[in-house]
């Protein structure tokens, strides 16, 4: 960079790059992409249109630790200057022009475009994927961390013709060279640059037209047909009821659904094409434990909430997760009906209650709220004016918010005034109580909640005799117990006042054929008395693999004669896509005295000690060190597996597995294995351990 350039460069810093380019537009962008997973490495190729809006002489694009091998305007060299952060061109511009800019470049993505399985000999093990959230495309596109710039992106893709890409838009064609292929996706809308997306791997698909004419498309794994309808149940119906429910036609070409190893979030909503963890495909015992129903919902939400508006920055982040959380929520009353949906609201509520007890509540207008906040304060909110203003008069708002914001951005404001004037009420009072305000309001929470669920109303009843009369507690409960066929009350009786129930009531309890109710009477059972071991057995083979595996370690625990009868029984089953099961049956089996011979004892150590390998998804991995760790003295490799996890790309993953190293490294012993097993790392890995051991 020649000194004008670098004068040019530290004014265009400090007085430009925090804002937004009012002077120009940009409009389409044809894209073309080809990654080199030997080398994590983006090789791509960028046109740009744009039109000037006021004359200017310098326009930038984010562009994070790129190199350009070209930089082109009308197919013109341009002066320019790449700060690593930016890329900045330089020209006399002319307003009411339109203009094209090209850009050649090669990067190594810090973060943003995720290169997984490359470095084992796993079969179809192999993914590429993209996590974008917010404003980070521009570590793999040179794009716009500002979500107000909407531009329509048409992305070409080339790899090895034997993997599967899929990506936003309409597959227009795919052209095979060689080893190699090329697909062609064609968006037809504009969008935030945070919402274009890939994958790579091994899928197979299910594609149909849902009920109003939509375009869907479901990616599972090849060994995974068998989980493919569980793991997708309702999508269909879900989209259509969106559609119908918003009262706006879904805004996109079409919907893809794809699931990821080691996803950072449970789903991404990217335009039209959702990346999710693949810790949601399930089988259909798993669905009563974790299903994909609520984020796939949640996600779907976004379509409309997000992509088609879109906040003009985190002070308005309420428009998108609080919304999504509450059509979500809409979507799973008209499937599983209304007790279930006043249920998962009260669970909020409390859940928010907590947090205003604690003195940690937030505003809505806080762009640095929690998830909670956002998520469920927000679903409230939405709740709660809806209820003010009616359904017709609410839809009307939407449609018109909506409408009106296409393809565009907002703030708060802009909703609330449509709402008003939807409803011709002054929203001001709403506005302070759910937006403005740090607080949850939960006495009229619980009035609401009464008010319209009589389920809710007798469990509050009840609450309140409970702690106000000077009677038997279980009495009461009984009472309530026998003239209610709620399955959710009962739930929640269990789970709130197990302590002072009677043996004799759990043991009718336990003739209850609702999996919730008794997975409840199990996990609040810590020593299970002998006048109900009989009803804890039964629940070994209940269809639920959280209740399978709370019932096997309390078993196992309270009648040690009868170990190896339990695990028998268990021995086959995996469990949740966590393999919780397992991992528990493992750490039995080989705990257990007489029931294996040296042979088996050996493989099923092997096994456990295995999970923590990389080959596994992290929530595998976390499992297998939390059981490990208790009572096992890791090995090398697990030592090895464990400064892998350390740097891995989940932050979730990786603060528990940095707590775990610290932990360990107060052992002097296990500080000197640490310090010979880094003679083996490189990169990453071995730069954090050496920071740990300090070493230099």
């Amino acid at each position: 960079m020649n000194l004008i350039n670098v004068l040019l460069f530290v004014l265009f810093t400090g007085f430009v790059f925090s804002q937004p380019q009012p002077s120009v537009d940009f409009f389409k962008a044809d894209i073309d992409i080809l990654p080199d997973p030997d080398f994590k490495r983006i090789n791509g190729k960028v046109t740009y249109s744009f039109k000037v809006l006021n004359k200017t002489d310098s326009v930038f694009l984010d562009a994070k630790n790129m190199d350009f091998s070209s930089v082109l305007l009308n197919g013109k060299k341009v002066r320019n200057a790449n700060t690593k952060e930016k890329i900045v061109f330089y020209k006399k511009l002319k307003a009411d022009k339109t203009y094209k800019l090209t850009l050649a470049y090669s990067t190594i993505p810090e973060q943003t475009v995720y290169f997984l399985g490359w470095e084992d000999s796993i079969p179809h093990n192999n993914q590429i994927w993209t996590q974008g959230q917010g404003k980070y495309t521009s570590h793999w596109l040179p794009s716009f961390d500002d979500m107000n710039e909407k531009v329509e992106f048409d992305l070409s893709l080339t790899f090895d013709k034997e993997y599967e890409i899929i990506a936003n838009g309409r597959l227009k064609d795919t052209l095979t060279k060689d080893s190699l292929r090329t697909w062609f996706f064609d968006m037809n809308k504009p969008m935030s640059s945070y919402l274009l997306a890939f994958a790579i791997g091994n899928y197979n698909s299910k594609k149909f037209t849902t009920k109003i004419g939509i375009p869907l498309e479901l990616y599972y794994y090849p060994g995974d047909s068998l989980k493919e309808e569980p793991t997708y149940r309702y999508s269909s119906q879900i989209l259509d009821f969106l559609s119908d429910e918003i009262g706006i036609p879904y805004p996109w070409q079409n919907y893809k659904q794809i699931p990821v190893r080691d996803f950072l979030y449970a789903g991404m909503e990217n335009t039209g094409t959702t990346i999710f963890s693949d810790g949601f495909v399930i089988d259909s015992i798993a669905f009563v434990d974790k299903n994909y129903v609520n984020v796939n919902a949640h996600e779907m939400a976004h379509q409309w909430f997000g992509n088609l508006v879109t906040e003009k920055d985190g002070n308005h982040h309420w428009l998108h997760e609080g919304f999504a959380t509450y059509y979500a929520l809409l979507a799973e009353k008209k499937l599983f009906g209304e007790d279930y949906f006043y249920w998962k609201l009260y669970e909020s509520a409390k859940q928010l209650q907590k947090l205003s007890n604690q003195g940690k509540g937030e505003a809505l207008t806080d762009p640095k709220a929690s998830s909670l906040t956002f998520y469920e304060k927000g679903a409230w909110a939405l709740h709660i004016l809806r209820t003010m203003l009616g359904d017709t008069a609410f839809k009307e708002g939407i449609q018109s918010y909506l409408n009106k914001y296409q393809y565009s951005n907002v703030t708060i404001s802009d909703f609330i005034t449509e709402m008003q004037k939807a409803s011709g009420l002054d929203l001001l009072k709403f506005e302070q109580t759910w937006l403005k305000s740090t607080q949850f309001p939960f006495d009229e929470v619980k009035t609401f909640l009464a008010s319209s669920s009589d389920d809710l109303q007798t469990f509050f009843d009840l609450q309140w005799e409970l702690t106000s009369s000077n009677t038997n507690n279980e009495e009461l409960i009984k009472k309530v117990w026998d003239n209610n066929s709620s399955p959710r009350i009962k739930e929640n009786i269990i789970l709130d006042y197990h302590k002072s129930l009677s043996e004799s009531f759990l043991k009718n309890a336990f003739t209850t054929e609702d999996l919730k109710t008794r997975q409840a009477l199990c996990i609040t059972t810590e020593r299970i008395p002998s006048g109900l071991k009989i009803q804890f057995e039964s629940l070994l083979q209940d269809k639920s693999y959280i209740t399978i595996e709370n019932a096997l370690y309390r078993l196992w625990i309270s009648y040690p004669n009868d170990r190896i009868a339990y695990l028998e029984r268990t021995k086959g089953v995996i469990g949740l896509p966590n393999k919780n099961v397992r991992l528990l049956w493992l750490f039995l089996a080989v705990l257990t005295k007489d029931y294996l011979n040296d042979v088996e004892k050996a493989d099923y150590t092997e096994e456990l000690f295995g999970y923590t390998s990389a080959e596994y998804s992290f929530e595998v991995r976390q499992n297998a060190f939390s059981v490990l760790a208790e009572v096992f003295p890791l090995s090398d490799q697990n030592l090895l597996d464990l400064i892998n996890a350390s740097v891995h790309h989940s932050w979730q993953f990786r603060n528990f597995a940095r707590s775990l190293i610290e932990r360990l490294l107060k052992d002097d012993k296990q500080k000197e294995r640490f310090l010979k097993l880094s003679k083996e790392l490189k990169g990453k890995e071995l730069r954090y351990i050496q920071s740990k051991l300090e070493v230099k």
